[in-house]
């Protein structure tokens, strides 16, 4: 149980959802973040099998009490058709992680992947600006990734997907929106990277390996993984061993967790 969290029939609900779920660290976080603040709310993780989205989620959406929802693999993408409005992000990659009940009960969705992991990087003083990024996973959190890179000033971004389709609609969305950043479709990373992210859900699972062939980690390599588990993944242990500085799915959520907490709060809806 979270120190400090103290739920009545009064307390707001906030839900993650996704598929699986028992990974999820946010319950805790958030609900401990809730009661620091004074906030009577919680968070709870909520499984939704992949199949059954379609029927558990607008239920889910019709909770009164409910004032937000977090969305995590897969359902990033299929959460915006929930979304009354949406900031650019979103409306650049078509994916969402966050969403706010207004106090009309309309809904705001917004997209904070990208955002967390660009401020893990700097807050552990690796530099962002002019590298060169092979980004394995074009999905909501790769999309986002790949979207807050560019804003950040990277050169290019080589985009790996085992489904290429997906990796070329998301590269052609980047083109239109970055001009100043090249974007590339890859089956593996070029030669002259510095950095590599994994934004796919490969090292979710114990027996996982690397999310590709990664090429050639040298120190000034910087390497990202998505991926929160209790043990290093296999890319980040690679890195370990050659050296490099890293930003893990810790980092990441921690970059994230102010913003959305921030975001959360906007709302014109009154806590109880």
């Amino acid at each position: 149980m979270t120190t400090g969290v103290r739920i009545t029939g009064a307390t707001r609900l906030y839900a993650i959802v996704g598929d699986p779920i028992a990974q999820a660290k946010s319950p805790e976080v958030f609900s401990a973040r809730f009661a620091a603040a004074g906030i009577d709310a919680v968070m709870v993780p909520v499984h939704v099998p992949a199949a059954r989205f379609d029927s558990i989620v607008p239920a889910l959406m019709e909770i009164a009490n409910l004032d937000g929802v977090l969305a995590t693999v897969p359902f990033k993408a299929r959460m915006t058709a929930f979304a009354t409005r949406v900031g650019a992000t979103v409306e650049c990659i078509g994916a969402l992680n966050a969403l706010r009940r207004e106090a009309d009960g309309s809904w705001t969705g917004e997209m904070f992947d990208g955002a967390g992991f660009v401020r893990a990087a700097k807050r552990k003083q690796q530099r962002v600006l002019s590298r060169r990024v092979a980004l394995f996973g074009a999905g909501g959190a790769g999309s986002a990734i790949a979207c807050a890179l560019a804003e950040a000033g990277v050169r290019s971004i080589h985009v790996i997907d085992v489904d290429a389709s997906r990796a070329q609609a998301l590269v052609a969305r980047l083109s239109r929106a970055f001009a100043s950043c090249a974007f590339e479709v890859a089956s593996t990373p070029p030669h002259d990277v510095d950095m590599v992210v994994n934004a796919s859900p490969v090292g979710m699972r114990r027996e996982d390996g690397l999310p590709g062939p990664i090429g050639e980690l040298t120190a000034g390599t910087l390497v990202g993984d998505v991926v929160i588990v209790d043990e290093p993944t296999a890319l980040i242990r690679d890195a370990t061993r050659c050296g490099c500085h890293f930003v893990d799915g810790r980092d990441m959520h921690a970059g994230q967790v102010d913003a959305i907490v921030d975001f959360f709060a906007q709302s014109a809806r009154p806590h109880a």
